[in-house]
């Protein structure tokens, strides 16, 4: 290609301009640019040239530009007039002189001819010989330089505006657990960090991802693409689900574990289309799909509703709720479960109400009936024995009000504990810190003391033998 480049430029700019669909005055400005930069490293940098297509031949001509001066003080700007007068007898001094550099091999007859008459007037003689291959290479550089950044471009505006949608292609290879795929046109990245852990490829394997984001870069846009992003979640299921496509149904949260569970909340804008059912499909089919897709990844799919208690309880699905308690202060929900269905609404690892709460976006604790009733009897205990004016059928209205342990009425306001009958602020303030020695008791395995729980559930959970024995005496 070297040897034809610079001597058939036209056929290669039109080829390449239509090919790749670049502007045949850009690559011919970039050519021009990068024959005059290569003519000066060759030539000299002082030296005055100018590189112009010219579009007869198809080729590039070199000029250099010499002013007419009495005394030469710069050799590479300057000649005298007897050397001007050498090639036009009417030169004066002042006047700028063009030379055209013969530097092709086609041209060689013409170099040598004008060296013969005139002598090494520029003094390039000997470097002109090497610089019709320098000039062949640099346009041929030049070309395929400018071929990658309109490839480049090409594949940004075309991507640019598909970041959020699904694409699909093939992995082509392998970059230190990065999988590059194929895509039409242009190549994504699926890095290690956005694959799910149980997936594999092998060359050639349809990868299908979600564009995470395009990076402008120096080598070209990056195209990131997602395995784990919970918008692939959306997409998969507004691909599968035409009611999600028109927006009759949409998500309006997702919370997933990549390769191992999501939970997605759907609402329905039309009161005659179950969204839950929407998604599911006839016998599931359409779930099915996104979960094949995903390669075994459970999914739940939970009703979304503006009741927070109502949310959690869908939510915290398949395991049944006994209570909701609900702390806004501290954006927290408390649930209440019954024994058996603990450990089904906790979830392996933990993975149920984890889900759940990323879903809700509350923190959410959740207690067997059991434990609840457990917090009950060491408040009970510690108030019969630390705060006896406290009547026990306001004790049971506060657990009612779910303060039943220590913990909820140490993060409560003072003024919510004041719903309780006989509790003002000042008294509210002393139970709070009477709570708060109250865990420092259980920490330190100090709360029960002799009998322990057992014993006071024996007395019938209050102890008012020390009451009754000041209220005889009075």
């Amino acid at each position: 290609m070297e040897a034809d480049t610079i001597n058939n430029l036209n056929i290669t700019l039109d080829l390449v301009a239509k090919e790749k669909d670049i502007p045949r005055d850009v690559l011919v400005q970039a050519i021009e640019s990068a024959i005059e930069t290569a003519a000066k490293k060759v030539f000299g940098e002082e030296r005055e040239l100018e590189a112009n297509f010219n579009s007869e031949t198809g080729q590039v001509d070199l000029l250099q530009f010499m002013l007419v001066t009495e005394d030469v003080e710069d050799e590479g700007r300057e000649i005298t007039l007897e050397q001007a007068q050498l090639v036009d007898p009417g030169a004066e001094i002042g006047d700028e002189l063009g030379f055209q550099i013969f530097y092709l091999d086609k041209d060689k007859d013409k170099a040598e001819a004008e060296d013969k008459k005139y002598g090494d007037i520029l003094g390039i003689k000997q470097s002109r010989q090497s610089f019709g291959r320098i000039a062949a290479q640099t346009a041929k550089q030049v070309i395929i330089q400018r071929v990658r950044e309109a490839e480049r471009a090409r594949v940004f505006e075309e991507y640019k505006d598909r970041q959020g949608e699904i694409v699909t292609g093939r992995a082509r290879r392998f970059e230190r657990g990065h999988v590059i795929v194929a895509l039409p046109r242009a190549e994504g990245i699926l890095p290690a960090r956005e694959q799910m852990h149980r997936e594999s490829y092998r060359a050639g394997d349809r990868v299908q991802a979600y564009v995470k984001e395009i990076r402008a870069d120096a080598r070209g846009p990056q195209i990131i693409l997602s395995r784990t992003d919970p918008g692939l979640i959306f997409k998969l299921f507004e691909m599968e689900v035409p009611e999600i496509y028109e927006g009759i149904v949409r998500i309006v949260a997702v919370a997933r574990e990549p390769g191992e569970r999501t939970k997605i909340a759907v609402a329905s804008r039309d009161p005659d289309v179950d969204p839950v059912g929407a998604c599911v499909g006839i016998k599931g089919s359409r779930v099915q799909a996104v979960v094949q897709e995903l390669r075994g990844e459970k999914i739940d799919i939970v009703p979304h509703s503006e009741d927070i208690a109502k949310f959690v309880c869908n939510a915290i699905a398949p395991a049944d709720v006994v209570r909701v308690l609900i702390d806004e202060k501290n954006d927290t929900i408390e649930l209440i479960v019954p024994d058996d269905q603990l450990s089904l609404a906790i979830g392996r690892r933990g993975q149920n109400v984890r889900l759940a709460s990323q879903l809700v976006g509350w923190r959410i604790d959740i207690n067997s009936e059991s434990k609840v009733s457990e917090y009950k009897d060491e408040l009970r205990f510690w108030l019969s024995k630390h705060m006896q004016e406290f009547d026990p059928e306001d004790i049971e209205y506060m657990f009612k009000l779910g303060f039943h342990s220590a913990e909820n009425i140490i993060n409560a306001d003072a003024i919510e504990l004041t719903s309780v009958p006989g509790v003002d602020e000042a008294f509210a303030e002393k139970l709070q810190d009477l709570c708060e020695d109250l865990v420092d008791a259980r920490q330190a395995n100090k709360l029960w003391g002799p009998g322990g729980r057992q014993a006071f559930l024996a007395r019938g959970g209050y102890d008012r033998t020390e009451a009754n024995a000041n209220g005889a005496e009075e």
